[in-house]
């Protein structure tokens, strides 16, 4: 028990001295691959539409909304930079908690991060800790929270957005204790059904967290107490990880086994496609198959997509009549299609003129998904889907992948993320993109990470 103290008391001892050397350039990484994702999220209509309606309510203060040209308060900036972490369907995760990290954690820490001066060497650390509560408080619940109807990227994210604000505000372990106290209580329901039907909202789950957890932290730094144990809960019952599951036990142990030996940010996996990690061995497959044999889209009679059974629930049904982005999304038969027509999977491939156009939907209309036994019996270990296409000419290609790219076990480096900012960023400024990435991957040398968020 005491699994709240125990992470709280970590995450106050996180300090950029003692991490490993590839904890620090991993937690780089991920701040690289989340500017990518804030590029590529202002390409969709929805999340302007948002960022102009919070600038629209006022709120003065010193917390950049990035790639917008205004500052906010600390949680509307938190809020919008979550959403534009969350948007684009390119954000970080970790698949043994099946949350998106990024989208709380690194909103929080730097919103506030801002408002104290912090530096480089502070963002890591809000980082590494952040993300090490989200992913464990996510992990002792999974698979049982989103099969209860929630969405952990909301759920789970306030936590970690929560250590990392209050990591930027230099709280001691009482406040950060108290600081996960508040935002349990305060953690936003993050309803999975949204997410299922396609609803637009959806985009907002990683910035509810984020600006929750910014107040939770600042409350805590007031004096305002949480529970002790909001995670486990007491004799009542009423902790986090029991209230959020439907008669199912949480797995306590995963928030604290190995802290301190291992850390979850290496855990992390980066997304080459806009769209569900369930969808990206499909998207691999038909990428690969289509730069080696060199077909065209005309030239595809049909295609057969062979999954696991969460693949399939997720993401093997096509897109209703005016079907929204988040559909085309979770959407394999989609994604197959977008990948043939137009040879990637990215931003310009979740426009609304994209999604409704004659081609892409004929092409989805004879794009199938089933489930594997083989494959169904890999997953969890492995995310597997294979990808079989007929040709007009009877050729028939089949393509196989077991891990998809961004994996740990097959990782996208400092240059495959590099050149994602470059593609998402799309018309910025080139000069200032290369400037940018110079400075995250020097990140501890910034002594005031606002020159990093004004630039952007």
């Amino acid at each position: 028990m005491d699994e709240t103290k125990k992470l709280a008391a970590f995450c106050s001892r996180v300090s950029i001295d003692d991490l490993p050397k590839e904890v620090v350039s991993k937690a780089k990484l991920c701040l690289l691959d989340y500017i990518a994702n804030v590029f590529g999220s202002l390409r969709l209509q929805a999340v302007r539409d948002v960022v102009s309606y919070i600038k629209a309510m006022g709120g003065e203060g010193k917390s950049t909304v990035l790639a917008s040209g205004f500052k906010t308060t600390p949680q509307n900036a938190a809020f919008l930079n979550g959403v534009l972490a969350e948007a684009i369907e390119a954000q970080d995760g970790v698949r043994f908690g099946g949350n998106h990290p990024v989208s709380a954690v690194t909103p929080a820490a730097l919103a506030m991060g801002e408002v104290y001066q912090c530096g480089g060497a502070d963002l890591i650390e809000a980082l590494v800790a952040g993300y090490e509560a989200a992913d464990r408080v996510a992990a002792s619940v999974h698979p049982f929270l989103t099969l209860s109807g929630f969405l952990p990227t909301g759920a789970c994210g306030t936590f970690g957005a929560a250590i990392a604000a209050g990591k930027m505000m230099d709280l001691d372990e009482t406040g950060l204790l108290n600081a996960l106290g508040c935002a349990g209580y305060m953690t936003p329901i993050s309803m999975a059904e949204d997410l299922m039907a396609g609803c637009t909202v959806k985009i907002v789950q990683g910035g509810q967290a984020a600006s929750a957890g910014v107040t939770a932290a600042g409350l805590a730094a007031q004096g305002i107490t949480g529970h002790d144990r909001v995670l486990e809960g007491s004799e009542l019952g009423g902790g986090f990880t029991k209230i959020t599951l439907n008669n199912v036990d949480p797995v306590l142990e995963r928030i604290t086994d190995g802290l301190g030996d291992s850390y979850s940010i290496m855990d992390v996996y980066f997304k080459p496609f806009t769209s569900c990690r369930h969808t990206h061995g499909a998207a691999q497959a038909t990428l690969e198959l289509l730069g080696e044999h060199g077909f065209g889209a005309g030239d595809v009679k049909s295609v057969s997509v062979q999954t696991y059974t969460v693949a399939n629930i997720a993401t093997g049904k096509g897109v209703p009549e005016n079907g929204s982005f988040v559909s085309a999304q979770f959407s394999i038969p989609y994604v197959v299609s977008a990948c043939l027509l137009d040879g990637e999977m990215g931003p310009g491939q979740l426009t609304a003129e994209r999604i409704g156009s004659d081609d892409i939907r004929r092409l989805a209309d004879v794009v199938t998904v089933g489930i594997d036994d083989a494959l169904n019996g890999m997953y969890p270990d492995k995310t597997p889907s294979r990808v079989s296409i007929t040709l007009g000419d009877g050729r028939v290609l089949t393509r196989q992948v077991d891990v998809p790219k961004g994996d740990p076990r097959d990782p996208m480096e400092e240059d495959d993320i590099a050149g994602k900012v470059r593609r998402f960023g799309g018309a910025e400024d080139p000069e200032r993109i290369e400037t940018v990435i110079s400075m995250v991957m020097d990140l501890e040398d910034i002594e005031d990470i606002t020159e990093l968020t004004e630039l952007l």
